[in-house]
């Protein structure tokens, strides 16, 4: 992990292996911007325009590297854009800062130090720049295996030669170390990305190396470090607790079914919230076989799993004031002589019947056993994360989830959430003309429905298994929680921890006694 260290130098006084100042699109070229100015100063003050003739425009994500001028520690100068020049007062807003800072770390990978010399006017865009250092300082390490298992360090041997590691020091200029609120926001920045790293590991693994026993051992793990409670129902227990969605899901496979329970309590708590995890270590399709090209990333169908226990994680490092529950449905989608075939009719956690008529309509299956044990125990919300349809994916793209809730003013709080968290994220319905389409002639519902609107449709399903007077909130993260292009901002390729900023916020916003 990026260490993260705040710094009352001067950045031109700090020694580093490169300083990171910002540079703005102004209308008359590159304008370099506050924080540099004791870099600019070791360039005459023409800073701007060296960068200038060096091709800078100042457009956001764009990086420029040049040799430091004399007077400077650093031997190099790494210029970041930040796009268009602020509105008069406004300064740059916290996600403009996250993206510079994650793509100068991006551009930093293999260094030793890097000295961040941008805008920090006060704490909040402090903690912005913190938080985007760090995430974009991400590398998987596949002679690691997802966050240092043994397992995966001693299978996982042939590390990538081309992976030169992470960034490994992000000195804040302009940080006040001996401030409360600044020592706070940096603690706090710190254990956040390490828990979205976690969750990024674990998706990033291949699935021969994180089947649902092994997600449970490290879950275990975890909660034994951080003083969390855990509980582990194997196979046995699914099928003695009636949890016909996972065992029908994972019975295909030789890798069985685990629901995990991860609890974290706080003795002053006055909220509890509940978080429902979907866990498809690798996803196939099961019978209904997905076709070739749509199977290959297939491992990171447990990111939802991950986000949750994540969360869980770091609201305990952050000691939050708030009860918080982390369900983790985790199970292998596989086709075999014993998998669950079209047709089939499974009983689910609390009785209901579901005739599937599509095995890969599995996620939905899994979710609706763990929603209904979560409602049991009568938390004051439950959401679930899902990379649950395709459909979302062309309804949203590639960046941004699916809000859907039983309640509006629930709906319109987690988007505010995700936006105030930097996650992108829209509200979606749950179109009453829609439930018809999943009735069933041999089953209490159908896990499928119509073809248009298969995302809300997915929402309506679960919906289906909310005890009443729960509020409930799925996200549906299909689009932004695997990155198949390249790095962009902060977010790495491959596994990018979605939606863990959000409910870690949530969980903040519990702990103060709002819910939306």
């Amino acid at each position: 992990m990026t260490a993260l260290t705040l710094s009352t130098s001067s950045a031109a006084a700090l020694r580093a292996d490169a300083v990171v100042v910002g540079v703005a699109k102004g209308a008359k070229g590159p304008v370099v911007v506050a924080g540099a100015e004791a870099v600019d100063k070791a360039f005459g003050g023409k800073l701007a325009a060296v960068l200038e003739t060096l091709g800078a425009t100042g457009a956001e994500g764009e990086v420029t590297k040049l040799p430091a001028a004399s007077g400077l520690k650093a031997p190099v100068v790494l210029a970041v854009g930040l796009g268009d020049i602020p509105a008069k007062d406004d300064g740059y807003d916290a996600e403009t800062l996250r993206r510079a800072a994650g793509v100068a770390s991006r551009a930093l990978s293999g260094s030793k130090k890097g000295a961040f010399a941008l805008p920090i006017e006060d704490v909040a865009a402090a903690a912005a720049v913190a938080e985007g250092a760090l995430l974009g300082a991400y590398t998987y390490d596949k002679s690691n295996g997802n966050g240092g298992s043994a397992k995966n360090a001693k299978n996982a041997k042939d590390t990538d030669k081309k992976n030169n590691g992470p960034l490994a020091e992000v000195a804040l200029v302009g940080g006040k170390p001996r401030d409360k609120a600044y020592k706070a926001a940096a603690e706090r920045a710190s254990a956040l990305v390490e828990e979205i790293n976690r969750a990024r590991d674990l998706i990033n693994t291949p699935s021969n190396l994180l089947n649902p026993a092994d997600f449970a051992a490290e879950a275990v793990a975890a909660a034994k470090e951080h003083g969390l409670k855990t509980e582990v129902l194997d196979e046995k227990a699914l099928k003695k607790g009636g949890y016909g969605g996972i065992l029908g899901v994972g019975q295909g496979s030789d890798a069985p079914p685990r629901l995990v329970r991860i609890a974290y309590t706080h003795p002053k708590a006055e909220k509890t919230l509940a978080l429902v995890g979907k866990g498809i270590t690798y996803d196939s399709g099961g019978i209904s076989l997905k076709p070739a090209g749509h199977n290959e990333t297939m491992k990171c169908d447990m990111s939802g799993a991950a986000a949750v226990f994540a969360t869980v994680v770091a609201a305990a490092r952050l000691g939050l004031r708030v009860n918080l529950t982390g369900w983790l449905a985790l199970a292998e989608n596989m086709p075999s002589g014993s998998a669950t075939r079209p047709g089939d009719v499974l009983s689910m956690y609390g009785g209901k019947t579901v005739e599937v008529l599509n095995t890969d309509a599995e996620g939905r299956l899994v979710l609706a056993d763990a929603i209904t044990r979560a409602g049991e125990e009568k938390p004051d919300a439950i959401v679930d994360v899902a990379t649950l349809t395709g459909a979302m994916v062309l309804a949203l793209g590639n960046r941004t989830f699916g809000i859907m809730t039983n309640d509006e003013a629930f709906r319109t709080s987690l988007h505010e959430i995700a936006e105030e968290a930097g996650e992108q994220s829209w509200p979606m319905p749950l179109p009453t003309h829609l439930r018809k389409g999943i009735d069933s002639p041999v089953a209490d519902l159908a896990n499928m429905g119509e073809r248009m609107g298969g995302g809300l449709v997915a929402g309506i399903f679960l919906n289906e298994f909310v005890a009443d007077g729960i509020t409930w909130g799925h996200l549906d993260i299909a689009g932004p929680a695997f990155n198949e292009s390249g790095p962009f901002g902060y977010t790495p390729k491959g596994g990018t921890g979605a939606a863990v900023r959000t409910l870690v916020r949530l969980a903040e916003r519990a702990a103060d006694g709002d819910l939306g």
